[in-house]
């Protein structure tokens, strides 16, 4: 039943309180900003649902928000809020290399953003491995591939916040 608690008061949270929480989550205010629109929710899964819908409706300005929130993969984020641990423990199998270092540098000079891969349960070979892999796509593939490592994120990151 915690789940129904933590949805209870983003439901009821005041628009900024309920914003700080979602943000936390996906740092896009557009997307925060429709799912504060489209309360309340009945359970995880309709919030779930709502997230990826808005997601896949973003505006490419609307995801470079969201992304640049995010530390290079093998850089550890800064600071103690909620986002900043969760994202620790999310590159827990990132170990910073030289490999994973000049393959950040070479992915931003193609793509022009942060590398962007749902890091849970992935060691660092894999993360590489994904980095050199994703170095080949065309721009348009390579930024379906970022909304859906990005929803990955987001959803991992509404069931830590809101189950």
């Amino acid at each position: 039943m915690s789940d129904q608690l933590s949805l209870d008061r983003l439901n009821a949270e005041e628009p900024a309180t309920a914003e700080r929480d979602l943000l936390a989550c996906c740092a896009s205010r557009r997307w925060a900003d429709e799912l504060l629109a489209r309360r309340p929710y009945h359970d995880l899964a309709q919030l779930r649902s709502v997230s990826a819908q808005v997601l896949a409706a973003l505006d490419w300005t609307d995801v470079e928000q969201a992304l640049a929130a995010h530390p290079r993969i093998g850089e550890k984020a800064d600071g103690h809020s909620k986002e900043a641990g969760w994202s620790r423990d999310e590159q827990a199998g990132a170990t910073p290399g030289e490999d994973l270092v000049a393959g950040n540098i070479v992915y931003e000079e193609r793509f022009g953003h942060v590398f962007l891969i749902c890091a849970t349960g992935l060691s660092g070979e894999d993360m590489l491995t994904a980095l050199r892999t994703r170095l080949g796509n065309d721009p348009a593939a390579e930024r379906d591939v970022v909304r859906e490592e990005l929803r990955k994120i987001v959803d991992l990151r509404l069931g830590k916040a809101f189950a």
